[in-house]
């Protein structure tokens, strides 16, 4: 039996399934939306990754690549943690240090491996003698640092070929007032060395000659004794001396110089070891050489003293000290210089020698003055016999 509807419920009923219908359509089209948007991410992320698969092979091919040019290069590299223990090096570091390196202090390793150089505050020696120039700094945005040791030993080497060609060439040019220099004072000592034959002389006048002629005699040794340690660019044979014997030997070298009693000279030693190590007869040239060029810059009553003390275990300190009439500050910068000088006779190569000499030796000289009031040079000498380290630079010539 069919049973009625009215058509109200029958309009209902359509309006019904028109609002379902259209809400199927919009569900489909949503679906087909969300179906498209799920497909464009799909894609997007495909791009993405293989962008980041090829960033990432770029970067494992760059680090690959830096990794074989840090095992190539000649300087060592050592990478340092914000403690100072090594965290990564390339293989140079282990061929100039040494093993084990990875998680050691830097301290440590500087302290087993490497040699301080007093010439040079950014160089070290290792211990196969090899130079190196060591410079450190800070990683961008990080607290780690880089450590590089750079081997100079060859550059070093080519420098000093060069100095000696340039010192060379300038002995070239002075040879003819070397001439002058030497041949004045031995005329002077000829001329009065003649007259010491002459029977009418009196004791007074012999004397008096007789000093005259050794004066000019020492200024002559003085002069060719520079020459030889200046030709020779501080290059000389070490063996074991005694200090104190050294300053005996300068203490009588110096009496003939102070025969007339017008300079109140005085050499005091505090060191605590004798046994040196080092050229003595380079060092007595040394000290000679600064106590006459003191000489001849003080006064009537004036004081000389040189001083002696120990710095360290491996060093010690000579001091020459005097009242003189002082360096000017404009030449003191340069009284070190080789073929400089003020004075209207000089050579210019007495300071240059200590220098030259000093440096031979691991050490340095430095000097203070003040116009008027006097001159002080420091030297500052590694030569204790049991901590004694020459230079690369020193041969073994005689």
């Amino acid at each position: 039996m069919t049973i009625p509807t009215s058509p109200q419920k029958t309009e209902q009923l359509t309006d019904a399934f028109r609002i379902f219908n259209q809400l199927s359509e919009n569900l489909s089209n949503s679906y087909q939306g969300l179906e498209q948007q799920v497909e464009k991410l799909h894609q997007e992320l495909a791009a993405m990754r293989s962008e980041r698969v090829k960033t990432l092979m770029e970067k494992e091919k760059l680090a690959v690549r830096l990794q074989q040019i840090l095992a190539a290069l000649p300087a060592a590299i050592i990478i340092l943690d914000a403690q100072n223990r090594v965290v990564d090096c390339n293989l140079q570091a282990t061929r100039f240090l040494g093993e084990p390196l990875i998680g050691q202090l830097w301290a440590d390793i500087a302290m087993r491996s490497l040699i301080g150089v007093l010439d040079n505050p950014l160089e070290r020696q290792l211990l196969s003698g090899v130079r190196v120039n060591m410079t450190r700094s800070g990683l961008p945005e990080s607290s780690e640092q880089v450590i590089v040791l750079s081997d100079v030993s060859e550059m070093n080497a080519l420098q000093e070929t060069l100095n000696q060609q340039k010192n060379l060439s300038a002995m070239g040019e002075m040879v003819a007032s070397m001439a002058h220099q030497v041949r004045t004072p031995l005329s002077t000592a000829i001329l009065y060395a003649s007259q010491m034959a002459n029977p009418k002389l009196d004791t007074e006048k012999q004397q008096r000659f007789s000093k005259k002629i050794l004066e000019r005699l020492y200024y002559l040794e003085r002069q060719v004794n520079d020459m030889l340690v200046f030709a020779k660019e501080g290059r000389l044979t070490m063996a074991s001396f005694s200090l104190q014997s050294l300053l005996n030997k300068v203490g009588a070298a110096m009496s003939d110089y102070l025969a007339d009693g017008q300079v109140n000279f005085n050499i005091s030693n505090h060191c605590a070891v004798d046994l040196m190590q080092g050229n003595e007869h380079a060092l007595q040239g040394v000290l000679m050489n600064l106590l006459t060029n003191a000489l001849e810059a003080m006064p009537v009553d004036g004081r000389l003293n040189l001083s002696v003390k120990q710095e360290n275990e491996q060093s010690i300190e000579i001091s020459i000290q005097d009242n003189g009439r002082g360096i000017e500050s404009a030449h003191l910068q340069r009284i070190f210089e080789p073929f400089f000088t003020t004075r209207v006779n000089g050579t210019g190569l007495g300071l240059a020698v200590v220098d030259s000499v000093a440096k031979a030796h691991g050490g340095k000289v430095c000097c203070r003055s003040k116009v008027g009031l006097g001159t002080e040079f420091k030297l500052s000498l590694p030569c204790i016999e049991h901590a004694f380290q020459p230079t690369i630079s020193m041969g073994a010539s005689a």
